[in-house]
């Protein structure tokens, strides 16, 4: 099973879309509102991608050094507030007793240092055969699990929560697994595939 993290395993989704919005809004509040509807409509797309393009919306010059300090100040602004985001309900104790035996791997847009602070804090490290997050694109982790490890496609699944993990999914030929929730329904209005609301049933 391959699981996203922010509105998978944490409702954390909110948490990262007011931190983008904070971060802009110096810059007028219709830079603000664009930026906050390029978050929801693309919530598996990482930082390294949306923070250019959003300097870009606000007037500033795009440089490595100006992308770096946003991400810094991004990163500053949500790790501790992912950690102490609620879980989403039941898949904490999914993950922990993995009750069917299954192999979890993450795959994430959240950088790869920060995700691996976040599942230390949050003890859930353990539950992980493996951790990808940014650069590593989700399509990408997911191929090399399943070369590596010699799963067939259809004996996995994807649980995401955006286009990104979909897509992710689909180049894969892996089933998917959408966690529909209120920040999602707008982008998955014409989805017709499976999906949960949470994991305590």
């Amino acid at each position: 099973m391959f699981w996203d993290f922010d509105g998978v395993i944490k409702e954390s989704v909110a948490v990262k879309t007011e931190a983008f919005v904070q971060l802009f809004s110096p810059f007028g509040a219709e830079v603000a509102a664009r930026v906050r509807a390029h978050h929801l409509a693309n919530g598996g797309m990482s930082r390294f991608e949306k923070i250019p393009r959003y300097l870009e919306w606000a007037g500033q010059s795009v440089t490595d050094a100006s992308v770096d300090d946003y991400c810094q100040r991004f990163s500053q602004a949500v790790l501790g507030c992912v950690v102490a985001a609620p879980w989403v309900p039941g898949v904490e104790s999914y993950l922990r007793t993995n009750r069917h035996g299954q192999e979890f791997v993450l795959v994430t847009a959240t950088p790869q240092g920060e995700i691996e602070a976040i599942l230390q804090a949050m003890d859930l490290h353990r539950c992980f055969s493996a951790v990808f997050g940014a650069p590593t694109r989700k399509g990408d982790a997911i191929r090399q699990v399943l070369t590596h490890r010699g799963v067939r496609a259809s004996e996995a699944l994807m649980v995401g929560d955006a286009t990104a993990d979909l897509e992710a999914a689909r180049q894969n030929e892996v089933p998917f697994l959408l966690r529909r929730h209120v920040d999602n329904q707008q982008v998955f209005r014409d989805y017709g595939g499976a999906f949960v609301e949470d994991f305590s049933g």
